[in-house]
């Protein structure tokens, strides 16, 4: 089913039966990516007085319980409530439904023995997109070793400088996606200085302000196939509807056909 959308003053169709999920499946009980080594996501069958919930067992269905940290188990995104001492949900932050966004490619490079990901890198690739207010970026080299990786101190992934995360607020995106479960460095001694950046919270504050960007959210350990290329895409930002600063995601992405 194609649909049509107006982008400003600009027609664009839309195969709505063509989405694309770029997010990681969560494998409870099975492999599966994970952050700071954290216990990885399980689920196990609850007992309903005398049977089991699980068929295979003799339950008459399957009713199970699920353990994860939504933060480090896979696809998830989240809101400022994430740095701030009040607890702010992220599904009262995220109000946009479909989403002008942008997918890029960057390659880290080298910087005091890490793989970041610089305001130069950026600028190319991002160039002039003023409609886009999703920014997605694929880390290089990309292989499905990402929906499994072990992410932890002998295992750093790349992450932003905070130049280019400035460089990401000035360019107006609300919202950012990547496939790196942290756009910090993942040990930096708990000063998230990027995340503060980007939801504009002061370095080392626990508090919003009234700057703060309270409706922007950041997409973490998503994954885009190789075969999706860059460019402009409509995106549907899937979540959860937990009260919490996180919760599980499901990105879509729609190719637009100018």
């Amino acid at each position: 089913m194609n649909t049509t959308v107006h982008i400003d003053n600009e027609t664009i169709e839309i195969d709505l039966d063509s989405p694309i999920d770029i997010s990681i499946p969560l494998n409870f009980n099975g492999p599966q990516p994970n952050a700071f080594g954290v216990e990885p996501a399980t689920s196990k069958a609850c007992a309903y007085g005398s049977l089991v919930g699980d068929t295979r067992r003799g339950g008459s269905v399957n009713f199970e319980q699920y353990m994860f940290v939504p933060h480090c188990n896979g696809t998830h995104t989240e809101c400022v409530g994430h740095i701030t001492n009040e607890r702010i949900f992220v599904r009262d932050c995220l109000k946009d439904v479909l989403i002008a966004g942008l997918l890029v490619s960057i390659e880290p490079e080298n910087g005091d023995g890490d793989l970041v990901i610089s305001r130069d890198s950026l600028a190319q690739p991002v160039g002039h997109h003023p409609n886009a207010r999703a920014l997605m970026i694929r880390t290089l080299p990309n292989d499905n070793s990402k929906l499994t990786r072990q992410y932890d101190s002998e295992n750093i992934p790349p992450y932003f400088t905070t130049d280019a995360m400035d460089y990401i607020v000035e360019c107006g995106f609300k919202h950012l996606l990547v496939d790196t479960p942290s756009i910090d460095r993942l040990f930096d001694e708990g000063k998230l200085a990027n995340h503060r950046i980007f939801w504009n919270v002061e370095l080392g504050s626990f508090e919003t302000n009234e700057k703060t960007r309270i409706n922007s959210t950041i997409t973490e350990l998503i994954y885009v196939p190789n075969e999706v290329v860059d460019g402009e895409y409509l995106l549907n930002l899937q979540i959860a509807p937990f009260a919490s600063d996180a919760a599980p995601s499901r990105p879509i992405v729609f190719a637009l056909e100018r």
